[in-house]
């Protein structure tokens, strides 16, 4: 078994990863993320992994450590969040800010485990309602990159069954039945548990389907602010009245008054108009923000109506003394994780691995999302210049970001400069140059 050379910040990352396992296996997951990293095959499945990290009679045990990476999921999650955490690039930030959001992936056969209909958010031309597949809860760090933007980096990701295909999961296999919201509650606690000391606010942005009793329990027990969309017939209520010394007795936690958001964002007065800066770029939002009380959240939370082209909506905070401009940047900030399972399944390939085992699939799922932040990390502090490379079109001049593509290309010519370096060092030049020659060769074919 050959191996690739890698620049030593990944291959940090690699040692981090690998020394949670086995140390039978350890070089074979070292192997396989390489394999992930550097294969140009155009269908990304496990094999083109295994081919192009050089991994041969050993395919076997190669799958068995994904599986095994799936099982070690949650030690090997907190590796990655404890890793994104101390590095430089997001050591100047403030607060911390995280995302929350499922989304499926598309899978063939009857044997895949744990496989069945879920809700497509992306119909496409057909116009699907369903896809069959595999449903991911994801958590990704919302880092602010001062030239590109927001960039969501996943950390890790819970894998989302239905109860009615529970039963056709092998019983070896341990796996228990939860609903996306405890899954989603599982990831704020282990938020809050972790990241306990860092002396800097959290927080979590959650799509409207997350913004359920449980999710916002979990956030405030672990001192966290969460933001997310607010439904338009959300039962809030007025503050409560304060209470006089005199009276005895448990204050109240609610007002009496009902509020009607409808009516609150049909009425002319009270509007207020802000520059604010949303998705890169500064526009004027017209909105109306005031104190409620909701159930759900257990108490006060800080609501914002916001004017859009067709109609209203509306956000909330937990934080109660959050700006309308705080607020509606994170809401802003949410998207960019939509726009990494987009490059995760276009750029690695996620679920293309057709895998059957449950762990398998879990484990190939976090491989990707894992090499999708090893690799934003890894370019986070080169230019642009170094990262996009475009040669080999002299027609296209047109200034814009690098995109994650083309990042992912500057990190393989990175390491294809490490390979000739190590090749034309030492004695032996002209077998290690041969031995380069074949398998870029292979690797190319």
């Amino acid at each position: 078994m050959t191996s690739w050379k890698v620049p030593s910040n990944l291959s940090t990352w690699f040692v981090r990863l690998a020394v949670i396992l086995d140390k039978r296996v350890r070089p074979l997951l070292q192997m396989v993320l390489i394999g992930i990293l550097l294969t140009t095959e155009r269908r990304r499945t496990a094999s083109s992994w295994f081919r192009t990290g050089g991994i041969g009679r050993d395919f076997r045990r190669a799958y068995n450590v994904i599986g095994s990476v799936g099982r070690a999921a949650d030690t090997m999650a907190t590796t990655v969040l404890l890793g994104v955490e101390d590095s430089p690039a997001l050591a100047a930030e403030e607060e911390l800010t995280f995302a929350i959001d499922d989304t499926p992936s598309k899978r063939y056969g009857p044997e895949v485990e744990g496989a069945g209909l879920h809700h497509n958010p992306t119909p496409g031309p057909s116009g699907a309602a369903f896809v069959f597949g595999h449903s991911f809860v994801t958590l990704a760090r919302l880092a602010s990159h001062p030239e590109h933007g927001t960039i969501a980096l996943p950390l890790g990701a819970e894998l989302y069954v239905r109860k009615k295909d529970i039963p056709r999961i092998p019983r070896e296999r341990r796996w228990e039945f939860r609903t996306k919201i405890e899954l989603a509650v599982k990831q704020v606690d282990w938020l809050g548990f972790w990241l306990q000391d860092k002396e800097k606010p959290i927080w979590v942005v959650v799509d409207g389907a997350y913004a359920k009793r449980p999710v916002l329990k979990a956030a405030a027990t672990n001192g966290i602010f969460l933001v997310s969309r607010l439904r338009k017939d959300a039962a809030l209520r007025t503050l409560p009245k304060e209470q006089p010394s005199s009276k005895r007795g448990r204050k109240p936690k609610y007002g009496r008054e009902v509020i009607s958001l409808a009516k609150r964002a049909g009425q002319k007065g009270g509007w207020q108009t802000e520059k604010m800066v949303l998705y890169g770029e500064e526009v004027t939002k017209t909105y109306k923000t005031f104190l409620a009380t909701w159930a759900p959240a257990n108490g006060v939370i800080r609501v914002v109506l916001v004017k859009e082209a067709h109609g209203w909506r509306a956000y909330f905070c937990t934080k109660t003394d959050a700006t309308p401009a705080e607020i509606l940047g994170k809401v802003a900030k949410r998207t960019t994780i939509e726009e990494t399972f987009k490059d995760v399944k276009q750029v690695w390939g996620a679920g293309q691995q057709q895998l059957r085992n449950i762990h398998a699939n879990l484990g190939a799922w976090d491989l990707n999302l894992w090499a999708y932040t090893m690799t934003e990390l890894w370019a986070w502090d080169k230019p642009a210049e170094e990262l996009v490379d475009r040669s080999a079109s002299p027609w296209d001049r047109k200034p814009r970001r690098p995109s994650h593509a083309d990042r992912r290309k500057a990190m393989q010519r990175e390491c294809l400069r490490e390979e000739f370096q190590a090749a034309l060092q030492g004695p032996g030049q002209h077998e290690k140059l041969k031995e380069l020659c074949q398998r870029l060769i292979q690797t190319a074919a």
